[in-house]
């Protein structure tokens, strides 16, 4: 029930679909001579996509989450690297039978170069179907295609292809792999994504070293209009404000134990 609540609720908080619902809202007021309704509901679209959209309201909101794990020395010996699914085209992959990579596709290219470095190290691709309206396919299914073109041997994989999201990721990669005490194992997913990805791992049981990648941000930036072009500012906000509502979500419903995971001190 939480995965699919989560899904119908982010359907209508994303800024953009967000947006095209006050306007809808709007125009409908407008029919029926509710002008108060109408100036509101088109003021308040204006006002989302020009803050997501055309400053760096988005910037600022993920650069906590992705500065929150930075980055350590990497360990002499590694077990395993686990990588988390969302980095590739599911619904293209599904058809063409390639391996298209979208925005996130850094976690798979992160997780070949770790292979290589520690070729005795298991790696493990955790991530099944996360959509309920495209159909797809799912990057567990997809990943050995693309990590055997990057020379990673298809018998070093391990595949958990059944989770539709990070709380399933995390159970049910925990329950495939039994990791042991004294193992090391590398947590590979977004920086944005860290905090509620490692906070999961560490409830589940699973010990995990993070190793962020994909950041979108340089963390330097501040308050400023046209930060970079449209189109990438509104959907650094969209998964700022998608992050930060999985975090609260996450923490209301006992999943993690702090609404803003951190490292242990």
């Amino acid at each position: 029930m939480f995965f699919y609540l989560s899904k119908i609720f982010w359907l209508f908080a994303q800024p953009l679909n967000l947006s095209i619902i006050l306007l809808g809202a709007g125009l409908i007021a407008s029919f029926f001579g509710l002008r108060r309704l109408f100036r509101w509901s088109t003021a308040l679209a204006f006002l989302v996509l020009a803050l997501s959209a055309w400053t760096s309201l988005g910037q600022l909101m993920i650069s906590p989450l992705e500065d929150r794990f930075p980055r350590q020395p990497l360990p002499e010996k590694v077990d395993g690297v686990v990588v988390l699914g969302g980095g590739l085209e599911g619904a293209i992959n599904k058809v063409r039978g390639g391996y298209e990579m979208n925005s996130a596709g850094d976690r798979f290219v992160e997780t070949a170069v770790l292979a290589r470095r520690y070729p005795g190290a298991r790696i493990v691709v955790s991530g099944g179907i996360g959509s309920i309206v495209l159909d797809g396919e799912g990057d567990a299914t997809t990943a050995p295609r693309l990590l055997a073109a990057l020379g990673v041997a298809p018998e070093r994989l391990t595949l958990e292809t059944e989770s539709r999201n990070t709380y399933e990721n995390a159970m049910f990669t925990k329950r495939l792999v039994s990791p042991k005490p004294g193992e090391t194992w590398l947590l590979v997913t977004s920086a944005f994504h860290m905090p509620r990805s490692k906070a999961l791992f560490d409830k589940a049981g699973f010990a995990t070293v993070p190793w962020p990648v994909d950041y979108r941000t340089t963390g330097q930036e501040g308050v400023s209009l046209v930060a970079d072009n449209p189109s990438d500012s509104l959907q650094t906000t969209s998964l700022a404000i998608r992050e930060w509502i999985g975090l609260l979500a996450y923490w209301l419903t006992g999943k993690i134990d702090s609404p803003f995971p951190g490292p242990a001190a």
